[in-house]
Order: structure tokens, then sequence, then C-alpha cells
């Protein structure tokens, strides 16, 4: 288990921090390309990929260990601004709204913002305490077609959509206090974790 300060990457105050949860079982290219497409679009520095120790919503029997995880990811990431983190082990959160007030507490110099993919909007509604998420931190939702629609007409969009911002002005969504969103379109790639596991949970080789 990794202590606290290893779990939180380095920082310095100031920095335009993106947050992408998720179980990374297996991590894949398409996570590598939504934070790299993430960081130019939004103007961050880096980009965390919070390894969850399970998703509430979805089922576990199929898990990996979160150190076998956590270090697929350091492999996939492969990049100097993705740091990896098992934060949500350390600290004992299994909720997204935890985390991101833990780190609001913890580190209050960053500038955070929370990634998530359209399928993610698309069910956001189901996420605990969704609304305080959305009042804690500016979202932005990478378009996965054929999510597109149904993510958009989704309740947590419709909620939020007066504090939509327009596309071309994403470069301003770290600085903006939430909430805040924004829609990001053009990211190519469709994988999933879903798709690159087998039946019996194990990974597909390639």
């Amino acid at each position: 288990m990794p202590s606290l300060a290893q779990a939180i990457p380095l920082h310095s105050n100031g920095m335009r921090i993106g947050l992408l949860g998720g179980s990374f079982n297996p991590p894949h290219d398409a996570h590598r390309a939504i934070s790299l497409f993430a960081i130019k679009r939004l103007k961050l520095d880096r980009v965390w990929w919070l390894v969850t120790p399970g998703n509430p919503l979805k089922e576990r029997g199929a898990l990996r260990d979160l150190e076998q995880r956590a270090e697929a990811a350091r492999q996939m990431a492969h990049d100097p601004r993705i740091d990896i983190s098992c934060l949500e082990s350390v600290i004992g959160t299994r909720y997204t709204v935890d985390t991101i007030t833990y780190l609001r507490r913890r580190v209050p110099g960053l500038r955070l913002v929370w990634i998530m993919g359209a399928d993610n909007l698309a069910q956001f509604h189901r996420w605990q305490n969704w609304r305080r998420i959305a009042s804690e931190v500016p979202i932005a939702v990478i378009d996965r077609p054929p999510q597109s629609f149904r993510a958009l007409a989704a309740p947590a969009a419709q909620a939020l959509a007066r504090y939509r911002l327009p596309e071309n002005q994403a470069g301003r969504l770290a600085d903006l206090r939430a909430p805040a969103w924004v829609f990001l379109t053009g990211m190519k790639l469709s994988l999933s974790s879903t798709g690159l596991r087998n039946p019996d949970g194990s990974w597909k080789t390639k």
C-alpha cells in the first residue's frame, strides 16, 4: 500500500490538473488518448489517473488486483504528463464525490478538472451526490460516439445545461468556478475496457 505522500502525485500550486477516475481493468489506448486530448484542449499541466479499488456501479467479480491495474496503467500511460495514483485505496473513499472533496481540502492550490467520457455523462445522475460533484469541480466530457445524443439528453446534462461552456472556450474551464462543464468533440477512439476483457474477466492479449 503506497503512503499518502506517494498517492498524491508531485504538483505545485496553480497547476491545472485533470482527474480521470476509473477501474483501468485493463487500461488501454483510449485512456491515454483521452488524457493527451484533454491536456491539449483544456490547457492542462497534467492528468492524474485515479485507479479505483472498485466502482460501486460495476460488478466487482472480474476486477484485477489494484496494484496489477496500477502497474499496467503506468506502462500504458507512457507520458511524463500522466501520473498514476491509487489515492482512493489509501484514503478509503469509494465514491468520486468523497475523493474530490478530499483533494480540494488537501491540495487547495490546484485547479482541478474532472474528466469523463460521454458514456459516464449518460449515467452521471446515478452517481452518489452527483450535483455536489458538479458544484465542486469543473467537468470535461469527452464525446464517445455513438453516445453523444444519449449523454446530452440525460438528466444530468439537462440539469446542468446553463453551466455548459462553448467548446471553443474549453481552455478556460480549469479557471472557472464550478459548476461549469464542456463537451469536447473530435476524439476518434472508441475502445473500452469491457471490450478488452474475456468473458472470465481476464485481459485479452493483442
